[in-house]
């Protein structure tokens, strides 16, 4: 028998998520489009699989990498594609070129690439505007010469303004969010023409929080996955769904007594008779190392909380007020019936980081 722990990926949560965050963004009478955000191997769901949930939805695809862009369009998929970073060199354009993709242009140096590299077709571009995240983006500085470029450019097909938030998911958002929103329109406050491209500004974040972000192409991440991007707020209460469940079982029980230790440096000591039950489930599955004793666990439907330091192959947990439950009873580390938030936020991390670490050796269940 396989080792009995898999991951189970609902597509129908996928699709159900993706299309509330669209209708959020088209709150009122907006008409946004929104990208499905797969990057990272769609949050660590599997790049194709999420591709194949939302192919006849989403209104395009938006992710990191030029091969991951190259395996959905050989996979059949014809909306638009998105370089969230751009290319990293000019031999990626004559790539980019053949497949179609829209490029994210955050330096100037990039559009001189793209001036200079003769393609046979012009691309769609979405020209990045750093408003205060400095991380990406062109700075009002560089806007002359940006200019001067596209007007030059015979590469360019058409522009859309985009901007990154930074703290759309604080308790700070609101202030935050004007005073991107009010730096943005201050770089384009000299460049009529660029008032009549589209724009897009919102994130996961933005699209739940602030309707007035959404614009012409919104860009939902987390909550695709089912995690919520507040930590004051849970997906549930979103309307979202999990998608990814990582479940396992029951390999062992042991019996206790007060004084006694559990797992690798003995970090939990009994402090009354304590039924153990040990978990097929470890580091090496993607389950975080620091998520220290205490975390969140289901167990044959039932909530209770892990014992010790996880090790590479299993971890630990409390079956003390569960009689019940014992070798071979189900276990949710996280997903349906146990938000990925509950648990990212017991281990000092966020639900991005839980998806993304699966390992492979864990398998996929579709559902």
């Amino acid at each position: 028998m396989p080792r009995p722990i898999a991951a189970r990926i609902d597509g129908g949560a996928l699709r159900h998520n993706y299309l509330l965050a669209r209708n959020q963004a088209r709150r009122g009478e907006g008409r946004a489009r929104a990208w499905a955000v797969v990057k990272a191997n769609a949050y660590g769901h599997g790049l194709l699989r999420a591709a194949r949930a939302l192919a006849d939805v989403a209104d395009g695809f938006a992710l990191l990498d030029l091969e991951e862009a190259v395996r959905l369009r050989d996979a059949g998929i014809r909306q638009p594609i998105l370089l969230l970073e751009g290319f990293f060199e000019a031999a990626d354009l004559a790539v980019c070129a053949a497949h179609d993709l829209t490029l994210v242009v955050h330096r100037l140096e990039q559009l001189q690439m793209l001036r200079r590299a003769s393609l046979p077709v012009r691309l769609p571009i979405f020209l990045k505007l750093n408003s205060g995240m400095n991380r990406l983006g062109l700075t009002a500085a560089e806007l002359p010469a940006v200019r001067r470029e596209l007007a030059a450019s015979p590469a360019v097909s058409a522009v859309t303004l985009m901007t990154h938030f930074a703290e759309a998911d604080g308790d700070g958002g609101e202030a935050c969010i004007t005073w991107q929103l009010e730096r943005f329109a201050g770089m384009l406050a000299d460049w009529p023409e660029a008032a009549t491209w589209p724009v897009s500004l919102a994130n996961s974040a933005a699209i739940l929080r602030y309707p007035q972000t959404a614009r012409d192409w919104v860009r939902p991440g987390i909550m695709l996955y089912g995690g919520s991007p507040f930590a004051d707020q849970d997906a549930a209460s979103l309307g979202l769904k999990p998608v990814m469940t990582l479940h396992s079982r029951i390999l062992a029980v042991q019996e206790i007594a007060v004084g006694e230790r559990v797992g690798y440096g003995g970090t939990f000591v009994a402090r009354r008779p304590t039924r153990v039950g040990v978990v097929a489930c470890g580091y090496a599955d993607g389950y975080p190392r620091h998520a220290p004793g205490g975390t969140p666990i289901v167990v044959a439907g039932q909530a209770t909380t892990t014992l010790g330091r996880v090790s590479m192959d299993m971890l630990a947990c409390d079956l003390t007020d569960l009689p019940a439950a014992g070798v071979n009873s189900p276990v949710v580390l996280w997903g349906e019936g146990l938000a990925a938030d509950a648990v990212a936020a017991a281990a000092g991390t966020i639900s991005y980081e839980l998806f993304c670490a699966l390992a492979r050796r864990v398998p996929v269940v579709e559902v």
